[in-house]
């Protein structure tokens, strides 16, 4: 079991900026990937970015260049660094742990960009 705790959300001004962290515990792999993932209210969850167990990190297009991902193996946390935030990056955003066939999420945490 893997247990994957966000933090970070909150309500912010557009063109602020937020940092969330999601926080993982129990049996983890060394070689795993942590994927973010956000859903809107009525949306489709959509994912968000991607990184690596050696760092590699992916993004979509929508938050390329405004949102960096990094992660901290010895706290076994990753890091969504939010900048130049939107209206539309409102949702609830939540990590998923993958290594093989073994998939776990968090609960979420919500981030609202609103003036």
């Amino acid at each position: 079991q893997v247990q994957l705790v966000e933090a970070g959300g909150g309500l912010v001004q557009p063109g602020g900026s937020l940092r969330l962290s999601c926080a993982a515990s129990g049996s983890i792999s060394s070689s795993h990937i942590m994927d973010w993932y956000r859903q809107a209210p009525g949306q489709q969850r959509e994912w968000v970015a991607r990184i690596t167990s050696g760092g590699e990190t992916t993004y979509a297009d929508s938050v390329k260049g405004r949102f960096t991902l990094s992660r901290d193996n010895a706290k076994a946390t990753t890091y969504l660094q939010m900048n130049s935030l939107r209206p539309e990056d409102t949702a609830n955003y939540s990590c998923r742990y993958v290594a093989g066939i073994r998939i776990y999420w968090g609960q979420g945490t919500q981030v609202s960009v609103s003036s």
